[in-house]
């Protein structure tokens, strides 16, 4: 439940800084982030774990020079900036 709670909130941080999101079950493909025609897109794999998927955006979210992290939790922050996997 944690996992999930995260993932949502790593989404929205990535909704607010711009990026499109699109989640399609994409076989354990995998996802991961580009720049399409100017446009910020973060492609989710619903086949794979919750932590793949939070793995994922926080990998995009990390390319980002000004995020706003205000009211999430401090553990997203945490997998930020303090660790490097979730």
């Amino acid at each position: 439940m944690y996992t999930a709670q995260l993932l949502s909130q790593a989404i929205e941080v990535a909704r607010r800084s711009g990026y499109q999101i699109r989640e399609e079950m994409l076989e354990g493909a995998g996802g991961g982030h580009c720049l399409i025609r100017g446009e910020k897109w973060l492609l989710l794999d619903l086949s794979q774990p919750q932590r793949e998927q939070l793995n994922d955006v926080l990998d995009a979210l990390r390319t980002e020079p000004n995020l706003d992290l205000q009211g999430v939790l401090p553990a997203l922050a945490d997998c930020l900036y303090g660790q490097k996997a979730a």
